[in-house]
């Protein structure tokens, strides 16, 4: 640490020791990348194609032309499967809704004189659960809601199914983290036979560019894998984390001189003069001119900055992790050490906090 930098620690004892204190529990972060945008391009490749698969949970409605007894809304089974009449247990788990309709009237053939003619809607869905791993705040199984809609009869035209997307799904996990490169996102789909498809979307493309790929709906069971930047690569840190891709707040520390000094959260895209707003903003002892600044970077070394916050702007931009000390100003520094001066046992307090630290 430069001397300019250790005069501004010790403008007050009190601060200087919530500091030395704090600095140790930081968590790490990874090194801020410059802005800029990277020049690789990375189309979105495989079967983009969306095929629901039933599964337990899902809830269906069962119509048999001119045979009510077959009729009414079925949910399936945790064993995958849905009873009835005559038939008795039919599985229904993994297989499309077209596919459900073929083989029931296989099955209803022998019973019914005339050729049996079924349809089904989808009238409920089932919570799906996928894995997002990669560099999200939050990795790990999600567990998302979807809605569908439907028409009185099935067919590829009039089902339409709002399930969960991969951007819902990224959120769901948190947001990225500002070493994801969003350019190459991986969606491993979810197939009965273990045979999954893989597709690599770029979603950089929807926030940099009109040319955005659709928002690829998920199958209970997929998972999705946000890889990290590779070294010396880079994105557009502050389009990113004002996208809704982002998480949408980091913690970091605001100490000293403010009305509520502690660790807060505040929104991604914040600066270090939003930071000490949300703060309950500075104090009347507060010095502006020289806040100082502090970044632990994942290789251990710790970036530090004064930075003059006396019109309270300023173009940084808060990482998770960072500690902001807005310190005294010289006159309340004096103040206080009459005030020691006047009460000796105040005094030695103070020092003996300074000398231990």
């Amino acid at each position: 640490m430069n001397r300019r930098n250790f005069r501004v620690i010790h403008l007050s004892v009190s601060t200087a020791i919530v500091l030395g204190t704090m600095l140790p529990q930081l968590p790490t972060v990874a090194q801020v990348p410059d802005l800029g945008e990277a020049n690789k391009q990375f189309p979105t490749t495989g079967d983009t194609r969306f095929t629901y698969l039933l599964g337990p949970g899902d809830e269906i409605r069962l119509n048999v032309f001119d045979h009510e007894e077959f009729n009414g809304s079925k949910v399936i089974l945790p064993d995958g499967t849905i009873e009835l009449p005559l038939v008795g247990s039919v599985r229904a788990a993994d297989r499309t809704i077209p596919q459900l309709i073929n083989n029931l009237e296989t099955l209803l053939d022998p019973w019914i004189k005339r050729r049996p003619i079924v349809t089904i809607s989808l009238t409920k869905t089932r919570a799906l659960l996928v894995n997002v791993a990669g560099e999200v705040q939050r990795p790990g199984p999600v567990q998302l809601s979807s809605e569908t809609l439907f028409g009185n009869n099935f067919n590829e035209d009039n089902f339409t199914v709002r399930a969960p997307t991969v951007n819902g799904a990224i959120v769901a996990a948190g947001g990225v983290t500002k070493n994801a490169d969003i350019r190459q996102v991986v969606l491993k789909r979810y197939s009965p036979t273990g045979n999954a498809p893989v597709v690599t979307i770029n979603l950089w493309e929807s926030l940099s560019s009109g040319n955005a790929p659709r928002d690829l709906l998920l199958q209970d069971g997929d998972s999705i894998f946000v890889p990290a930047l590779a070294a010396g690569d880079n994105l557009n840190r502050r389009l990113l984390t004002r996208s809704s891709l982002a998480p949408t707040t980091v913690r970091v520390r605001v100490v000293g001189e403010v009305k509520k000094p502690g660790e807060l959260e505040v929104p991604p895209h914040s600066s270090l003069s939003s930071a000490v707003a949300i703060a309950g903003g500075p104090t009347d002892k507060a010095k502006l001119e020289e806040v100082f600044f502090v970044r632990l970077h994942e290789d251990g070394t710790i970036e530090e900055e004064l930075v003059d916050l006396s019109n309270m702007t300023d173009t940084f931009q808060i990482e998770e992790g960072d500690v902001i000390l807005v310190p005294k100003s010289d006159t309340y520094n004096v103040l206080d050490l009459a005030t020691d001066v006047a009460n000796p046992l105040n005094f030695i307090v103070n020092f003996l906090r300074l000398f231990t630290n």
